[in-house]
């Protein structure tokens, strides 16, 4: 008995070092060489360090690393996961039953909101004034908190909420999109995806007869859904681009039945493997009936399809134009029935004019109207075949009114210039100032603001430093230089 147990302890022993030292060296094979130098977008291991094993598993099976994890067999990327994991996070539990309302509300008809999708309004201004919000400024340092809600620990969430008048509706990476009670945080339904939601979230009538609302949103895997705002019930769910690296992270736009739903994608990452065939996508905008999701017309930001342009260093082939993804929800412009949305860098030569530039769409039918490229020449990827400066748009225009009734588009870019565009005049550029440095993580990113005076942005500029660290694989980690970073202007 003794000798059997003693073999048992042995062979646990021994699987649990194989484990660990594949764990080693998979990273080692398929990891290390961007991780450990990490360049752009990339995260350094010691990102990858603080992440739950279930965000790595995501990312393997679902998310930005499918390319990199293939060949890898179920047990190896569970096992990779578990090595790069942070010891002290934990996966998501499921919510517990007494997280659920005791008894569910019906959500009525066209609820009045002030923040029913990702710009407040359909100019994208993210602006309310103090009777649309029910407070005034000074009010804000008297308020206290009334409920949270933890979503499990090591969930991560990227997707802004909506709110209606008795609901938030909040979705996260596990796949998963809540509907909580705006009053004490309970939940009145769940909705399962299956794969990571970083969309913002959208709500608005389900069909032309207003009897009933919906929430609309999109997964990473470039679906986008239509569900029952009262009862978490699926309307209907559309694939949205075929391209495999496609994905959805602005939130769709909704304006009278017509659902317009961006799309973007994370090619440019699969372009750090040397056997990568950079690169095919092409960002795009598709129209869909809310009611139906019927596609009623889709619009490619860089007209004519990928080609062969030749072979990379190491002889592989490489195709282009692509890129000039769409990253963020469209803004409409009611006055000319137009939408302007924001595109992206080029992922492969040669270079469009309609990559880091805003676009303007006939809403009816996706023809281009007109195009204004801020930065040219900008071919970006995280791999040694392109030099560009990733200068992406990571957030929509906004259109503004002044006092004088003239109309000015405004939008932040990671090049760290803020554009003013006339809308009336082609795009015509009426003013750009500089807030910051820009770069890859830095200059202006996600969500600025502006009401009919004043334009209001938050800039990145984030800036890594080397630190000695013989605990990694690499000799070192790298840790944000606290004497960088951005503000608010």
């Amino acid at each position: 008995m003794i000798l059997r147990m003693r073999s048992l302890i042995l062979l646990v022993l021994v699987t649990v070092t194989v484990f660990a030292q594949d764990g080693s060296g998979i990273y080692k094979a398929r990891c290390a060489g961007c991780h450990d130098n990490p360049a752009g977008r990339v995260p350094p291991l010691s990102a990858l360090r603080a992440m739950t094993e279930t965000t790595i598993l995501q990312a393997l099976e679902t998310g930005s690393m499918q390319t990199q994890a293939q060949g890898l067999t179920s047990d190896e990327r569970h096992v990779i996961a578990a090595y790069l994991a942070s010891p002290t996070q934990k996966a998501a539990a499921p919510a517990p039953a007494t997280a659920f309302c005791r008894s569910q509300t019906q959500l009525s008809p066209l609820p009045p909101s002030p923040w029913k999708g990702w710009g407040a309004d359909l100019a994208n201004t993210r602006f309310q004034d103090a009777a649309a919000a029910g407070m005034t400024a000074a009010d804000v340092a008297r308020l206290k908190l009334k409920w949270a809600f933890g979503l499990g620990e090591g969930t991560a969430v990227r997707a802004q909420v909506a709110v209606a008048r008795h609901r938030v509706f909040v979705a996260n990476l596990t796949g998963q999109l809540l509907s909580l009670d705006a009053s004490t945080g309970c939940i009145q339904w769940t909705f399962a995806v299956g794969s990571p939601l970083r969309s913002g979230i959208v709500f608005g009538p389900a069909d032309r007869s207003g009897k009933r609302t919906a929430v609309y949103f999109g997964d990473v895997k470039a679906n986008a859904y239509a569900v029952d705002a009262s009862t978490g019930q699926l309307l209907w769910k559309v694939h949205a681009a075929d391209h495999a690296a496609a994905m959805i992270t602005g939130a769709p736009q909704l304006h009278q039945g017509v659902l317009y739903v961006p799309v973007s994608s994370y090619e440019e990452v699969l372009a750090g493997s040397p056997a990568y065939e950079c690169c095919t996508f092409r960002g795009s905008v598709i129209a869909l009936d809310a009611a139906t999701g019927k596609t009623l017309w889709t619009t490619y930001t860089i007209p004519e399809s990928s080609q062969p342009t030749g072979k990379s260093k190491t002889g592989v082939h490489m195709r282009g134009p692509s890129g000039a993804a769409v990253w963020s929800t469209p803004t409409f412009d009611e006055k000319r029935n137009v939408l302007y949305v924001s595109t992206g860098d080029n992922y492969s030569a040669p270079a469009t004019a309609t990559s880091d530039a805003i676009l303007a769409l006939d809403a009816g039918s996706g023809k281009l109207l007109w195009s204004k490229q801020v930065t040219s020449d900008d071919v970006y990827n995280v791999g040694s075949n392109a030099n560009g400066r990733d200068f992406d748009f990571g957030q929509p225009p906004i259109l503004a009114t002044l006092p004088n009734g003239r109309r000015v588009l405004v939008v932040g870019q990671k090049s760290g210039l803020a554009h003013a565009l006339d809308p009336d005049r082609l795009g015509e550029i009426l003013w750009q100032t500089r807030l910051g440095q820009g770069g890859a993580l830095g200059g202006i990113e996600w969500g600025s603001a502006a009401d009919r005076e004043n334009m209001y942005v938050a800039v990145s500029d984030v800036a890594l430093s080397s630190v000695p660290d013989p605990s990694v694989p690499a000799g070192h980690r790298l840790e944000l230089d606290p004497n960088r970073g951005g503000g608010l202007f």
